[in-house]
């Protein structure tokens, strides 16, 4: 909980700094109309990307597999989609990261190592 208050003060503060920074150095205009691209681009890679990991896990399920690699996948789509919507080029830079093939994966450890700690702890109930 920690750790979560502290992003919600230092992520809006960097991307402040970061975008006061841009628009000296490459104007106002361009600042703009890059945050205005990069939110296109990042909905509709989304979309893709959501669409097709809703295909796979569907695949999945039909032929009595666990999607569990699926929804992995679609917890990164849905927060990369949502950092590449959020104005500021860290949550954008972080956004086409977990979007990416190659570096999806690296977050996809993340979350599950994430998982693994709340089980270990006893926060989560796991209801067979």
């Amino acid at each position: 909980m920690r750790y979560l208050l502290l992003l919600i003060i230092a992520v809006p503060a960097a991307e402040i700094s970061v975008l006061l920074l841009s628009s000296n150095i490459i104007g106002v205009w361009p600042t703009i109309g890059i945050i205005l691209f990069t939110g296109i681009l990042g909905a509709y890679l989304a979309k893709k990307q959501g669409l097709e990991t809703i295909k796979r896990a569907q695949d999945q399920l039909t032929y009595g597999q666990m999607p569990g690699d699926a929804i992995l996948d679609g917890i990164c789509v849905l927060v990369g989609g949502t950092l590449l919507l959020t104005p500021g080029f860290i949550t954008d830079i972080t956004g086409f990261l977990m979007l990416a093939p190659p570096t999806k994966r690296f977050f996809k450890k993340l979350i599950i190592n994430w998982f693994r700690k709340w089980i270990d702890r006893n926060t989560v109930t796991i209801i067979k």
